[in-house]
């Protein structure tokens, strides 16, 4: 059984030929969330000028450099020392899961090697990363969701001043009368668009997920359990594809049958009306 977040032990393990030095930060805070990292390893040819990027990054996260010389071209022996200290590390026993920081299909067996012995693997890569590496992990999560984090965190900043206003406006207006036109406005919003594919999102990955979870009792699916199974079903998954900065925004954006609401204790919820 998978430990919880914060006792999950994590190996990260970076891909020097993939992995870009001015995303490392974004790249261990993911990394964090799913648990504490207590092994970081990069690989990479160290000869190669390329790699001087990184060199201040290494003792900014303590990540250890392992160096693989490329002997020919078109051979992938940094994948391959990868692969091979992946192994010893999960037969070492030493932690709970992976975090495999690469955009190659070459790690998709690893990563069904590693769920086989029952741990975590979490993906970090590009949005044109295979579809096999990426369903081979729990959790995958696109570098291109790094650079949208930090704009729309700034445009939210900057909106706020006008967002304090917004209540001495709405005395003029009756809940009833404003109701629907920000429900309208909402089902509008090309925001359920996928950013990269242009891909409506399909409901049926939703209603699937909400019914594993939902309390038949209650008929409402707490919020945290169903981002989490959303996730497991589609490791690609993640709200931001769609405009959206949290799972709230997300279900509003959708619109009926699915509304955002409050279970036990204030909990944020889901509820599917008939």
């Amino acid at each position: 059984m998978t430990p919880a977040n914060e006792n999950r032990r994590l190996a990260v393990l970076i891909d020097g030929d993939n992995a870009e030095p001015k995303l490392i930060e974004h790249i261990m805070n993911g990394a964090a969330q799913r648990g504490t990292v207590t092994i970081k390893r990069i690989y990479a040819d160290w000869t190669s000028p390329r790699m001087k990027r990184w060199i201040q990054q290494l003792d900014a996260y303590a990540i250890r450099p392992v160096q693989k010389f490329c002997y020919a071209k078109e051979k992938n022996s940094t994948d391959i020392a990868m692969i091979i200290d992946a192994m010893d590390i999960l037969h070492a026993k030493v932690v709970d899961g992976f975090c495999i920081v690469s955009s190659d299909s070459d790690f998709t067996g690893l990563a069904h090697r590693i769920r086989e012995e029952g741990l975590f693997v979490m993906g970090i890569g590009k949005a044109t990363t295979p579809t096999a590496f990426v369903k081979a992990c729990e959790s995958f999560v696109e570098t291109e969701t790094f650079g949208r984090a930090g704009r729309e965190a700034a445009k939210a900043a900057e909106e706020k001043p006008a967002a304090v206003s917004k209540p001495r406006r709405r005395r003029t207006v009756t809940p009833k009368a404003e109701a629907p036109a920000e429900k309208q406005k909402a089902a509008d919003l090309p925001t359920l668009l996928h950013r990269n594919t242009g891909k409506p999102f399909d409901r049926r990955l939703l209603d699937q997920a909400y019914d594993r979870v939902v309390n038949r009792q209650t008929g409402v699916a707490f919020a945290a359990r169903l981002g989490a199974v959303l996730r497991e079903l589609d490791p690609e998954f993640n709200v931001k594809h769609y405009g959206c900065s949290l799972l709230q925004k997300f279900i509003e954006a959708l619109g009926p049958p699915y509304e955002w609401t409050t279970g036990d204790k204030g909990q944020p919820a889901v509820r599917r009306s008939a």
